[in-house]
């Protein structure tokens, strides 16, 4: 990476000064700074790889992340290409990396502290073996959150313990290789600090310690000053043992004037190990799925989720009409989905979950559904939305196709916290169809999926079965890179309404939704120029009406500025306006919380009531953050029209915290209003997920994946702001593995109570599998509620942790000329033997540099041979093998010949030159 684009690229997570280790949201973040350094890092080598084997150059055209993922699709991405997922992507392992402050500010092993040398490096080892089990079952989210943990722990190793103070400027190894071992370990009685009255000595580590290299960490002491005697503390105000001999801290968590040198070099180690961690990560899962790892893709996910009975015969065929358009029509284009996910339901059978990158798997699988059974309405169509809600990636869009109602109604308040969890798009298209229904426990109705679709920012169509290919064009709009939300709301009741929106001159393909019965309307351009329903090809717009369903699209001139949209309907309607545009937000509601490094937590459930909402919100310009101004942030709710304008503080690099002192009470959303400096005009957007508050708090943290067979123990506390008494609990997952929980809890005003929910995932479930926990509690009437959702990934006990083993067999490289003109001419050869000895298996063998061909052997042998031919001119071959486990070896040889103008290193003897081959086993 040349130094300028590593300066470009850091410029996107770096807000400062690198003065602490400390998490997310708690002023200039080092945690959040090595991270986004070693990410962004990877993310380009990773890019310039996948470019350059695609035979083009990256090069990005500036530091946004929509200017390096355009630059890492490749010269397909030639339209709007938004950085928001990958934006995403990087919150999301910040978040969890300083989430390792709050959840587990008392675990020694998290932080390195006290000692906790081995304990701590199972972790990382345990976490690195999650990571790549999910990622292999494509289990991203997953991986991300894990892996923000793991790096917080990698990362406090180096700031914690006296790494640097022994001298040691490269990576800890063994940290992240379990096969090594950790080596020097002062022992619990063993002095390892001096006294340190001012509490800021410059190394108070004993000299004895320093000469005999022993590796020591600070004690933390929280709850009590108690360390043994002669141990170094981590120091700091919130370390009760720095009062207590020897007195002072080893931590290198701030700079200061008498530890500036080593907090540096514990920010460069960490940054290195990091990167190490990563490199790792990467070879094991590949360059590909590491940067879906990443969120790099194309654009959005697109789900369906398709009812199989009988009578949906006709619309199974516009289901599968409508993805075959999408596919034929954006195959190798910037709107490419990233990837396709089906998912059938009928009654009682739902699944499995479908998912695949390649257009032509998906074709072929939704061509093979068929329409059987029936007739005994409602089905499981709530049971199948779970599945797709759960195993897609955020903010994805998914697409329900049925003719009836949901049988399984009981599951609607976890569709709606999933709603709300994932930030994805539910649109239904609802057929009329079978009238006959049988009992269930509630009568469900349409009614319940236009709530869902509501929640989600989505549309309920209700068309006839001939007017659904009409219908499915809304999936051809919304399946496109960089679609933004300008403005939406309902009116249930309806009445008559003007709603003005602001289009700014970044945004394309601008449509207009409206969804209702019985609806007139008059759109108004900044000119004044007017254009009614009924007029369909008109001086602004193209309408199409279809169903309950108004499809606007605005003409592409002319759009700038300010709009209005009269809508003349007593009868409920709900407004949608549309199109793609880079400058865009995420946010999160969060909480602050106080310790040895206070911050923000991402909140799990609903804002609380009664209280002041926080949410730090993350904009992306045209040119990066820095090519917008924010002028005011708010939550709209989305039936009256009222909004809640909160105080903005600037947090650097685009992110901003956010206080309303009174939250909306209904549905809101979130809004952003600001002005594009690129143009010097004004922008709107707004988040499409509902929101409302709650008074009930649910706390649940899951800190380790589960095994096989083996029952996995969650604690969760529950508190209420609001009246006391007994709160019904209901936990679920979309595995339907076997869980326990307390049916209830008694809930005292403003303390916590406690409860365990207890799931064992059964003994034959694959490693790396992925599951959705959802706990709701709710007060006795019905009226309050609140939810979390959690994953929890099942992994099998890793036992294996050698690498694969490389030994050359020969290498014939004589016919290579000195004079490099020649070389094209002339080829050598290298032959190996790849052995896993007692491991669990060679699975897979990969050529990372050379413009040689690889060829090997039977993977299921023993011993495998591996053989590799190039031309002269490609002087180095690297290749590495991968175990079923992850474990990565790597081989690498060069061929050391002298030219006329440069050369690897200089000519040497043949025999020499084989003594020198080196040959790497791990990152």
């Amino acid at each position: 990476m040349t130094s300028g684009l590593a300066f470009a690229l850091s410029a996107l997570i770096l807000s400062g000064p690198i003065v602490a280790f400390v998490p997310i949201g708690g002023g200039v973040s080092t945690h959040v700074s090595i991270t986004g350094t070693a990410l962004l890092q990877k993310v380009t080598e990773t890019c310039r790889a996948v470019a350059e084997a695609a035979g083009h150059e990256f090069k990005p055209t500036g530091p946004s992340p929509g200017e390096l993922v355009q630059a890492c699709l490749g010269p397909t991405a030639t339209g709007e290409v938004s950085g928001v997922k990958f934006y995403s992507a990087l919150q999301e392992i910040y978040t969890q990396n300083g989430l390792v402050d709050w959840n587990f500010a008392n675990s020694a092993p998290h932080h390195f502290n006290s000692e906790a040398f081995l304990e701590g490096r199972s972790l990382i080892t345990n976490g690195m073996a999650s990571i790549k089990a999910n990622i292999r079952t494509e289990n991203f989210k997953a991986a991300r959150e894990t892996l923000g943990r793991v790096l917080h722990t990698l990362q406090d190793f180096y700031s914690h313990s006296n790494w640097v103070e022994l001298g040691y400027t490269e990576p800890y190894i063994a940290l992240i290789r379990p096969d090594l071992p950790l080596e020097n370990l002062a022992d619990i009685d063993t002095a390892t600090c001096s006294d340190c009255a001012t509490g800021t000595c410059p190394n108070p580590i004993l000299q004895n310690i320093l000469n005999e290299r022993k590796l020591t960490s600070g004690y933390m002491g929280i709850l009590s000053a108690g360390k043994p005697q002669g141990k170094c503390s981590h120091g700091g105000e919130a370390d009760l043992s720095s009062t207590a001999l020897p007195r002072g801290g080893i931590s290198k968590d701030q700079s200061r004037s008498d530890n500036e040198a080593f907090h540096n070099a514990a920010v460069n180690a960490a940054t290195a190990a990091s990167l190490q961690l990563l490199e790792d990560i990467r070879l094991t899962v590949g360059n590909n799925d590491f940067l879906r790892l990443m969120g790099i893709s194309r654009s959005s996910v697109v789900c369906f989720v398709i009812d199989n009975t009988r009578s949906m015969s006709d619309d199974i065929e516009e289901a599968r009409k409508a993805v075959y358009k999408i596919i034929d029509t954006k195959k190798g284009t910037q709107d490419e989905p990233s990837e396709y996910i089906l998912v059938t339901f009928n009654d009682p059978h739902f699944g499995p979950l479908f998912r695949t990158t390649d257009p032509d798997k998906m074709k072929a699988k939704i061509s093979k559904i068929k329409a059987s059974g029936g007739g005994d309405v409602p089905e499981m169509c709530l049971s199948g939305l779970q599945l797709a809600l759960t195993g897609s990636p955020a903010s994805s869009h998914i697409y329900v196709f049925t003719d009836a109602t949901a049988k399984d109604i009981h599951l609607k308040n976890t569709i709606l916290a999933l709603i709300r969890s994932t930030k994805s798009t539910v649109s239904f298209y609802l057929t009329a169809g079978r009238r006959r229904r049988r009992r269930s426990v509630r009568a469900a109705s349409f009614n319940d999926y236009k709530d869902l679709a509501l929640a989600s920012g989505g549309q309920a169509i209700h068309v006839s079965k001939s007017q659904l290919a009409q219908a499915t064009d809304v999936i051809l709009d919304t399946s496109t890179s960089a679609l933004v939300t300008v403005f939406q709301s309902v009116r249930d009741p309806g009445k008559p309404e003007t709603f003005p929106f602001m289009l700014d001159e970044s945004l394309k393909n601008i449509t207009v939704y409206i969804t209702g019965e019985s609806i007139a309307f008059t759109l108004t351009n900044p000119a004044g120029v007017s254009q009614s329903n009924i007029e369909t090809v008109g001086a602004l717009a193209l309408i199409e009406t279809v169903g309950n369903l108004r499809r606007i699209r605005l003409h592409s001139d002319h759009q700038q500025g300010s709009w209005k949209i009269n809508i003349n309907s007593k009868q409920p309607y709900t407004i949608k306006v549309t199109g793609q545009s880079t400058i865009s937000f995420i946010y999160d509601f969060v909480e602050s919380f106080k310790g040895p490094h206070p911050g923000y937590a991402v909140l799990s459930g609903l804002p609380q009531a009664g209280q002041p909402a926080t949410l730090i919100l993350s904009t992306l310009g045209r040119k990066g953050p820095s090519s917008i101004s924010v002028e005011n942030v708010g939550l709209l709710v989305s039936d009256t029209g009222a909004e809640s304008n909160g105080m903005t503080t600037e947090m650097g690099n685009g992110d901003i915290l956010v206080t309303v002192d009174a939250v909306p009470a209904g549905e809101f959303v979130v809004t952003l209003k600001g002005t594009d400096k690129v143009s010097s005009g004004a922008f709107q957007r707004q988040s499409t997920t509902q929101l409302s508050v709650s008074k009930v708090n649910i706390q649940a943290t899951v800190d380790r994946s589960a095994e096989p067979g083996v029952k996995f123990n969650l604690p969760f506390s529950v508190m209420t702001q609001g009246p006391g008494g007994t709160f019904t609990i209901s936990g679920r997952n979309d595995r339907d593995f076997v869980m326990s929980y307390p049916k209830s809890l008694s809930l005292t005003t403003g303390t916590y109570s406690n409860g365990t929910l207890t799931i064992t995932p059964p003994s034959n479930t694959p490693s790396g599998t992925d599951v959705t926990l959802t706990l709701e509690a709710r007060s006795s009437n019905g009226v309050d509620s609140n939810y979390a959702v959690l994953r929890l990934s099942v992994v099998t006990k890793i036992t294996d942790f050698v690498q694969p083993v490389c030994d050359v067999v020969s290498v014939f490289a004589d016919d290579c000329p000195h004079d490099m003109s020649q070389c094209t001419f002339f080829d050598w050869k290298l032959s190996a033997n790849l052995t896993d000895g007692n491991g669990t298996g060679i699975e897979s063998i990969a050529l990372r540099q050379g413009d040689g061909t690889l060829s090997y052997t039977s993977l299921s042998e023993p011993s495998i041979q591996a053989s590799y031919n190039a031309p002269c001119c490609s002087q180095i071959v690297e290749f590495v093998a991968i175990d079923q486990v992850g474990n990565v070896g790597k081989c690498y040889h060069s061929i050391v010949r002298s030219t006329g103008h440069a050369a690897l290193i200089p000519s040497l003897p043949f025999w020499l030159c084989l003594l020198m081959s080196v040959f790497l086993f791990g990152p």
